[in-house]
Order: structure tokens, then C-alpha cells, then sequence
């Protein structure tokens, strides 16, 4: 969407039950934590902000965001990244979108689109980011109406990308882990086939993430 703004909104505030730790902080092959390969995702596919809502081991995730590339104080052309604290977040995913959302219509001017990431999906990278913001670029007159998604083998996933004008909504309909699910449901959403490119599969247990 190279004429808007798009802001990358991450939701890394889960304690990953499941998991045994909170997803955020899992790290893959290379040693990086999933929140920072998340981040770099969505800066590499084209988003012009970056924020991420944080709960679980709160200052853990916040340190290991300082190793994120391009947000150091020596570049001159960094992205900082807007850190937001859940309070509810052991709420679930709703808490964290709301949280994520109030953080992105508080700036002036907002954004046009936010992009929704979940930190737990490792096969999906700056590719599938990128092809999203494209897509919904297409033939679209108002950019904040714009309702889109990735969808993997013809099931919709994330990320999602939801227009300014609908987020007051969402805000005020997301509840517990149903995140957008309710509100998106039953309008028209533009689904952005990436099968070709991820599995789009979340990650909750050890097994399966080896």
C-alpha cells in the first residue's frame, strides 16, 4: 500500500502455556527470538510502524527487543518500535488487540491500516507481509475501509489487515482469544492466498515447534 501508512501491530503477550514459555521469547534456529523475527517481518514486508503488545515476562520481551536491527540510536534512518503493555492480557488475544489498537488510534495522524501479526507463526515471513500489503492495495478506494487477510490453502490466518475506520469496532467487540474473528466474520474480507509461500500454521507446543 505504497500511497498509505501501515502500521505492523504484533501481539507477543501470551505466557505460552502450552509452550512452557511465553512464544515471544522462543528463539529459532539462529538464536532470535521469535518477537524480533516477528518484528522484522513486518518491517521488511513494508510496514511504515512497528508496535508490539507485550504481558507475559513483560521486561524480558522488552530486552530482547533491543536487539531488533534498525532501532538502534546510531541509525539514522531507524523505526522505532512502540512497545504497549496489555494489562489485561492474560485475557487473551482480545485484550492484546484492543490494547494494540487503542495504542495506534491515540497517534495523529493514525495510520490508514494496521497490520495484525500473532508472534507464534514462524513460517511466515516478510514474503507473505509483503504480498498482503499488495494485494490490498489493488483496487481499493478508501484505505482505511480495507478489511484483508492471508489465507493458506484457501483457510483464512494472519496476518490480517484491518483499516482505520474499523477499529473502534474491533475494539469494542474483541473479546478473549476470539481477537477480530467476530467482527470479521460475515463482511468482505479480501482473502490473499500465500499457501505458496508458508504453511501459516501456529506453533503452540514444543513438539511442535521441533
Amino acid at each position: 500500500m505504497t500511497s498509505t501508512r501501515v502500521a505492523g501491530l504484533l501481539l507477543a503477550a501470551g505466557s505460552g502455556r502450552r509452550m512452557g514459555r511465553p512464544k515471544a521469547l522462543v528463539r529459532d534456529a539462529a538464536g532470535t527470538p521469535w518477537v524480533v523475527r516477528t518484528l522484522q517481518a513486518l518491517r521488511d514486508g513494508g510496514c511504515d510502524t512497528l508496535t508490539v503488545v507485550v504481558g507475559a515476562a513483560a521486561d524480558e520481551v522488552r530486552a530482547a527487543l533491543a536487539g531488533v536491527p534498525g532501532t538502534g540510536a546510531a541509525e539514522p534512518r531507524r523505526r522505532d518500535v512502540q512497545v504497549v503493555e496489555a494489562a489485561g492480557w492474560a485475557e487473551g488475544m482480545g485484550a492484546s488487540l484492543r490494547a494494540g489498537l487503542d495504542a495506534l488510534a491515540s497517534v495523529h495522524p493514525p495510520a490508514d491500516a494496521a497490520v495484525v501479526m500473532l508472534v507464534d507463526l514462524p513460517e511466515v515471513g516478510a514474503e507473505v507481509v509483503h504480498r498482503v500489503l499488495f494485494e490490498a492495495a489493488t483496487g481499493v478506494g478508501d484505505p482505511t475501509r480495507v478489511l484483508c487477510r492471508a489465507a493458506y490453502r484457501g483457510v483464512p490466518g494472519h496476518p490480517v489487515l484491518i483499516g482505520s475506520a474499523h477499529w473502534a469496532d474491533v475494539i469494542a467487540t474483541a473479546a478473549e482469544d476470539s481477537g477480530a474473528r467476530g467482527y470479521l466474520a460475515g463482511r468482505d474480507v479480501r482473502l490473499v492466498e500465500c499457501g505458496d509461500l508458508a504453511s501459516g500454521r501456529d506453533v503452540d507446543t514444543r513438539a511442535e515447534r521441533d
